[in-house]
């Protein structure tokens, strides 16, 4: 088998399996990170853009059924009222605090920060096992300012 097709068949493999596999520990470091940035700007789009639907979509389904995509558009309206925009985190590291685990009812709480200027980005995410992947079901966003440094 050529290099690249046994490549591919390792690549399918990791695509199907780790997932599934995965859902009673924390992903690892690239995959926590894809995980949280694809939460975060998936809720960056909905609040730039005002559309909902796709945040809403993607979130787990009791999350779904507890907020419709119009009562997350009111709940989170001072992110499209104050214009915050935080995209740049596609080019930024997270900042884990505390480490991100597996809470003893099964759900991956990942808390921290994106050192984003000039404001810091906190965030707290919670996901539980769906489908074969971790889903959102808590989102907490705040923007404040750094602390000065005397």
């Amino acid at each position: 088998m050529p290099a690249f097709n046994r490549f591919l068949c390792v690549l399918a493999l990791w695509l199907f399996v780790v997932p599934a596999t995965a859902q009673n520990k924390v992903p690892p470091d690239r995959a926590l990170e894809a995980l949280v940035k694809a939460t975060l700007l998936t809720f960056n789009d909905a609040n730039v853009t005002g559309n909902y639907d796709v945040f809403h979509a993607k979130a787990a389904k009791p999350f779904r059924d507890q907020f419709t995509p119009e009562k997350l558009k009111a709940t989170f309206s001072e992110f499209n009222k104050k214009n915050i925009d935080f995209d740049i985190i596609a080019a930024m590291t997270p900042v884990y605090v505390p480490k991100a685990a597996v809470d003893g009812d099964g759900k991956l709480i990942v808390k921290g920060y994106f050192p984003t200027e000039p404001s810091r980005l906190n965030f707290e995410l919670e996901f539980i096992p769906s489908d074969g992947e971790w889903k959102m079901i808590r989102i907490y966003v705040k923007t404040e300012p750094k602390a000065e440094k005397n």
